[in-house]
């Protein structure tokens, strides 16, 4: 039987959520208008040409879904976000801030990076746990060397964003113990368990089958509708992100060719790209 987060999750957050909010010690801009902002970000490797000139805005809480064909650039974006890769040109911002240059045009130190980088998080397609620690020990590692935080706060901060993906009766076991949807699920506590501002989530459920999928997306699902966390997402679950997302931005040949709500871009799409894209997808 699948994992009925829905069911569970109000009660089992209790004020978790609640607690993904700004970096006190974060200078941004009070009246930031953006989330994250990539202008004229194009991005190629050796001859190969990923993300062409993209301009792309969202705003603090959206929950935005990049949609479109296999090596079109969407999880470049993602991994860009992150810091993962650096820009071939352009300028991305997350609240207001370069993550590239200082306010004097020059590159950023690595601690300033780090920084501005630790506002966001990101659960990838593989779940990347590490196989010798438990699930307890994957968790408190980053709060506990990034944030400073004691073992004894660390431990009670896991246990509670266990219990958030319904999982707090695991803290013992090891990733080979766990399904492959335990294991993404407990990927998407260790990002949460930072408090970022933003999540980036990368194909998440592509390694995964369609029982196990629905547990990971049920916990997402939960996560946008209770949370003020800025979601940008990458997916083929068209049908989940028709449900959850503000916005559609549909990606083809490293750009985007339309973007708009949901029920416009999957009911009455104006690129006939599009079309053929979401014809294929939906049929598949």
């Amino acid at each position: 039987m699948g994992f009925d987060h829905a069911e569970l999750f109000t009660r089992r957050t209790a004020g978790v959520l609640d607690g993904i909010e700004a970096d006190p010690s974060a200078s941004k801009p009070q009246q930031a208008m953006w989330a994250i902002e990539f202008e004229q970000v194009s991005k190629s490797f050796g001859a190969h040409r990923v993300l062409a000139d993209l301009d792309l805005q969202v705003h603090s809480g959206e929950k935005v879904t990049l949609i479109g064909p296999s090596g079109s650039g969407k999880t470049t974006v993602l991994r860009l976000a992150m810091t993962l890769e650096k820009p071939s040109s352009g300028d991305i911002r997350i609240f207001g801030e370069s993550i590239l240059f200082d306010t004097a045009g020059k590159p950023l130190l690595s601690a300033q990076e780090a920084r501005i980088r630790r506002r966001c998080g990101m659960v990838f397609q593989q779940f990347n746990l590490f196989p010798h620690l438990t699930v307890m020990q994957n968790l408190i590692l980053a709060p506990m060397t990034v944030l400073k935080n004691s073992r004894e706060h660390a431990e009670k901060s896991a246990v509670e964003y266990l219990r958030m993906v319904g999982l707090d009766s695991k803290v013992h076991a090891y990733p080979a113990q766990l399904s492959g949807g335990q294991q993404q699920r407990i990927a998407i506590a260790r990002a949460l368990i930072l408090k970022p501002e933003i999540l980036l989530l990368d194909e998440i459920t592509s390694a995964l089958d369609p029982e196990l999928a629905r547990e990971v997306l049920d916990v997402v699902r939960n996560i946008a509708h209770e949370s003020k966390v800025t979601l940008l997402i990458v997916t083929h679950e068209i049908r989940f992100a028709r449900e959850i997302s503000d916005r559609i931005a549909v990606f083809d040949a490293g750009r985007i060719i339309e973007q708009g709500p949901p029920d416009k871009i999957f009911s009455n799409p104006e690129s006939e790209r599009t079309r053929e894209f979401l014809q294929s997808v939906l049929n598949h």
